[in-house]
């Protein structure tokens, strides 16, 4: 499967942007999927995760109740709604499919997309 993440950009704190990520090759539907990402210099760390259904999502500390993770199985994409972003989350951000739920991802990551957040 390839996954293509977008909806990146330049935002100030406070406000909100709506990642896509794009999935092709196959239906992901049989698969948990998740939203991870990687600040400058810094390791790839766990966003999010949404269960096959979309019936069970899990959030790191850092962005829980800012974060929203959805998806749309007849579309293919998985989604990340972000409000109230902080100039810490600024990252490139990425969607992976789960390997272990909800925050082990297989070792395979598409094309991500920037997120900066000015203070």
């Amino acid at each position: 499967v390839q996954l293509q993440a977008s909806g990146g950009g330049l935002v100030q704190a406070g406000g909100s942007l709506r990642l896509s990520c794009a999935a092709s090759g196959r239906t992901i539907s049989f698969n948990n999927m998740g939203w991870f990402r990687q600040a400058p210099g810094k390791e790839r760390d766990f966003v999010a995760a949404i269960s096959k259904s979309g019936g069970s999502t899990v959030y790191a500390d850092s962005v829980e109740g800012r974060f929203t993770i959805a998806r749309d199985n007849a579309k293919n994409t998985v989604y990340l709604q972000m409000n109230s972003l902080k100039p810490e989350d600024t990252a490139v951000y990425y969607c992976a499919t789960v390997r272990e739920w909800p925050d082990r991802p297989y070792n395979y990551w598409g094309q991500g997309t920037l997120v900066t957040v000015s203070s």
